[in-house]
């Protein structure tokens, strides 16, 4: 999940990465090998809150997994589609929220 900011004048495009894709670059930076359990996973990250919208709200992942049936995850794919639904729904609330619909209304 990424969201490309809006096109100002400035020219930047770098793109804001939230969810499952920040998970994942921690998890390959963190050195993560599977077969892991979320206990294992957990403890080899320093950060387990991981931004679930672009606007930063986060979402920590024993959090996550308390969602997952699953404790031990065989690959990294398994373990990013396993706790892909509770930063989906997180997302999901966070977008239809008033405050959110209001934003979107409003030109930054």
């Amino acid at each position: 999940m990424a969201r490309r900011p809006p096109q100002g004048g400035s020219g930047d495009r770098e793109a804001v990465e939230f969810g499952i894709a920040v998970l994942d670059a921690r998890l390959d930076d963190a050195g993560v090998t599977f077969p892991a359990t979320a206990e294992e996973v957990l403890s080899e990250l320093d950060d387990t809150k991981v931004a679930y919208d672009a606007s930063g709200h986060t979402l920590d992942l024993r959090d996550a997994f308390a969602e997952v049936d699953a404790e031990r995850f065989e690959s990294e794919t398994e373990l990013l589609n396993a706790v892909y639904p509770a930063f989906e729904a997180r997302r999901k609330r966070a977008a239809d929220s008033l405050i959110a619909r209001l934003r979107a209304l409003l030109p930054m």
